[in-house]
Order: C-alpha cells, then structure tokens, then sequence
C-alpha cells in the first residue's frame, strides 16, 4: 500500500489502496522485534502488531490486529479478507527470494 510511514512512536501516516486509505499512528517500535500502529477505518479504530521471533529455521512473523467492535462484525470480516490476501502475497513473494 502506499504510505507516508516512519518507524517514530506518535509518527502519524496513511496507507492507501483501491479500497481506500487508513489513517494510522506509530504506538511502539522494537528494532527488528516488533511494531505496533492504531489502524482507523471505516469508523473502527483498531491495533496492528507485528513481532519477530528468531527460530530455529529463520524467523517467525507475527501478526495480531486487536480492538474489533463487536457490534461491528463487518469490519472483522473485511480485515479478516484483506489480511489473507495479504499474506497470500507475501508467500509469493517469499518463495521467489
């Protein structure tokens, strides 16, 4: 997605797409440990962290996005698709490294 980001704590940026764009803020950043940013849209505000763990073949990718409205489940829904695509993507994308 395009975006204006910076890993800064308090960093205020967007991510925009064909769908639409999310207004985010940086909450914490752990070099090459984790990240963690408010995700608001569509009238939800959400929490995205991403964690790396080391293994012992390589590293594990963590990805946990918290905060759903349970009046909402729309939203649940949506972000449950995009995020599939997502790492779909991903794996392509890693299988070619």
């Amino acid at each position: 997605m395009k975006n204006d980001f910076e890993p800064v704590v308090d960093h205020r940026f967007n991510l925009r797409a064909d769908w639409g764009a999310v207004d985010c803020q940086v909450l914490a950043v752990e070099p090459n440990k984790s990240l963690s940013y408010t995700w608001a849209a569509f009238g939800v505000e959400t929490v995205v962290t991403w964690t790396l763990t080391p293994t012992n073949k390589g590293t594990q990718l963590r990805m946990e996005q918290s905060g759903f409205r349970s009046d909402r489940p729309q939203n649940y829904q949506g972000a449950k698709y995009g995020w599939n695509q997502f790492f779909k993507n991903l794996e392509q994308v890693l299988e070619r490294l």
